[in-house]
């Protein structure tokens, strides 16, 4: 593939804002998953700050915008891994563990093993995610959203994603969720979200494929929805149109966080080339089918 163009960027491009999940993700690449009581050895591994707005707000970074991620993180030793890949990738940390009394700053962060298969790039992943862990909407500062080009929520935290997204929408911010599932309290955070980008596995009540969760989010009041399904071509619809984008055809080393790097690219170039909708869509599935050409969610970013 061609180098990823990052000329979209333009003057005075505000930073965007990404809200929810952040994980230590351990990341294995094996020939094979293990046989029940038995062991493997992974040709090798990789380890990093993970979780769906975690990735996307790096990928942003990346790209070259300004990123604010709002998650909650702590002081347990292991969140230094954390804290690195944010630090490296000049991240700015929001940590709501330290926004309302009575939370766990010490606790352990939700720690993500992942095994992915060499031949076919797939992924198994086992994480508690953010089940764990019950953030009360007070721990949110909204005043850290405030002047933000877009907001991206991913559903973890749900609350907080709802403060922020409702908060967002008030201040005329373009507000994106990252549907990776359907969750408790989705149907709420729907009501303060702009545009809805989502994956096969995002199913509402009711819906069972790729066009009937498109109409489920127009209908509820989405202005722009598109649904991913791997190789497969992007699904999408608007108040200027719907159709199909066909995905870039690489050689996949691994597909994880694919999605997650793929949200981050569309707040980017949506923020910095002024709402172009499918513009967004096509450069970000560019950068996402870049990453699985690569092991781990960061080493396509040396490339």
């Amino acid at each position: 593939m061609q180098p990823i163009d990052k000329s979209a960027i333009i003057l005075n491009m505000g930073f965007g804002v990404f809200v929810g999940l952040s994980t230590v993700d351990v990341v294995y690449a094996v020939e094979a998953l293990p046989e029940p009581n038995s062991k493997v050895v992974a040709s090798h591994q990789e380890i990093s700050a993970g979780g769906p707005a975690t990735n996307a707000a790096i990928t942003y970074a990346h790209l070259g915008g300004e990123s604010r991620l709002i998650t909650a993180v702590g002081r347990h030793p292991l969140t230094a891994i954390i804290k690195r890949d944010f630090a490296h990738f000049n991240v700015s940390l929001e940590d709501l563990l330290f926004g309302a009394d009575d939370l766990p700053l010490d606790d352990e962060p939700a720690v993500s093993s992942i095994a992915v298969t060499e031949k076919t790039g797939d992924r198994a992943v086992i994480s508690v995610n953010a089940t764990h862990l019950r953030i009360p909407p007070q721990a949110l500062d909204t005043s850290r959203i405030d002047h933000a080009s877009i907001l991206l929520v991913d559903g973890h935290h749900m609350d907080i994603c709802t403060k922020a997204a409702t908060h967002a929408r008030s201040k005329g911010i373009p507000v994106v969720l990252d549907g990776g599932s359907w969750k408790d309290g989705t149907n709420e955070l729907l009501s303060a979200v702009d545009i809805a980008v989502c994956s096969e596995d995002f199913l509402p009540p009711q819906c069972q494929s790729r066009g009937s969760v498109i109409e489920y989010l127009i209908a509820f009041g989405v202005s722009a929805a598109a649904v991913t399904a791997g190789h497969k071509p992007i699904r999408y619809a608007s108040r200027t149109g719907s159709g199909e984008i066909p995905v870039p055809a690489v050689r996949v080393a691994d597909t994880l966080g694919a999605g997650d790097i793929f949200h981050g690219a569309f707040c980017y170039y949506y923020a910095a080339n002024g709402g172009h909708f499918r513009d967004a869509l096509e450069r970000a599935s560019l950068v996402a089918s870049r990453s699985c050409e690569h092991f781990g969610t960061r080493s396509w970013m040396k490339v």
